[in-house]
């Protein structure tokens, strides 16, 4: 989960400040987690807590819990309010909220329609869309992908096959027409991408953070995914990183 976290942390300056290109500095004196890192935390504690039994309602226990511990972290309207009603069910929502947290699904599942699945539980929640639940299986899916040594063509064509999103695209190509996207349909398949045109860790998430979009989000998204693809995250980011992480997310990264 550290890929997600480190991708959150080092896009959330420019979730705000938006760049288009890879000409910006990316140690921010502000760079901070956001949510993202804060549901990743919590699908990642319910994994580790009830491994493949683990309900939708354990999910949504455990994002709750971890939500009131950071009430601020910079929820959407619509999640903030499912947050604090623990009586409300899921509400339809296709944004990328299910895939930026999900990642830890794909480390914990044993074999892909296991990963597949413990996403679906993660995502419908909250975000029970179809789209919303797609984001969610095709992040997991290429991080279990990635770990398992799956070539990148291989990996794209898998992606493909099963969510139907295109991936043969270049961030170059995508960035001059691109907006600030918060749906899964449109952030996802491009932070996808930008991790596997990645030649670095660091690479992936500038690629992410380059489209001027929903900057902390995909650079999770693209973390998680180059995370699995170069076996982890280098030195001097996570030396940035780290001291900027909460003791129980700290630990929690650890486990």
């Amino acid at each position: 989960m550290i890929g997600a976290i480190a991708g959150d942390v080092l896009g959330s300056w420019y979730e705000a400040n938006v760049v288009e290109g890879m000409d910006f500095p990316l140690f921010m004196k502000l760079s901070r987690i956001t949510d993202d890192s804060v549901m990743t935390a919590a699908v990642a504690e319910a994994l580790l807590i009830h491994g493949s039994d683990v309900s939708p309602g354990d999910f949504a226990a455990a994002m709750r819990d971890w939500g009131a511990r950071y009430p601020d972290a910079g929820y959407g309207g619509n999640f903030r309010r499912w947050l604090t009603n623990p009586s409300q069910g899921p509400y339809n929502s296709w944004g990328n909220g299910s895939a930026m947290r999900v990642a830890p699904a794909g480390w914990l599942g044993a074999h892909a329609e296991e990963v597949l699945e413990l996403a679906r539980r993660s995502a419908e929640v909250s975000h029970n869309h179809i789209e919303g639940i797609k984001g969610a299986q095709a992040v997991a899916l290429a991080v279990f992908l990635a770990r398992q040594g799956d070539g990148r063509e291989s990996l794209k064509r898998e992606i493909h096959s099963r969510f139907g999103y295109d991936l043969n695209r270049t961030i170059d190509e995508i960035r001059p027409h691109y907006n600030f996207e918060i749906s899964c349909q449109k952030s996802v398949p491009e932070a996808i991408i930008a991790a596997l045109e990645s030649k670095d860790f660091e690479d992936a998430v500038r690629l992410a953070i380059s489209l001027g979009g929903d900057a902390d989000t995909q650079g999770a998204i693209a973390g998680s995914i180059a995370e699995a693809i170069y076996g982890g995250v280098p030195e001097h980011l996570l030396a940035f990183v780290l001291p900027r992480l909460p003791w129980d997310i700290l630990s929690l990264a650890h486990s």
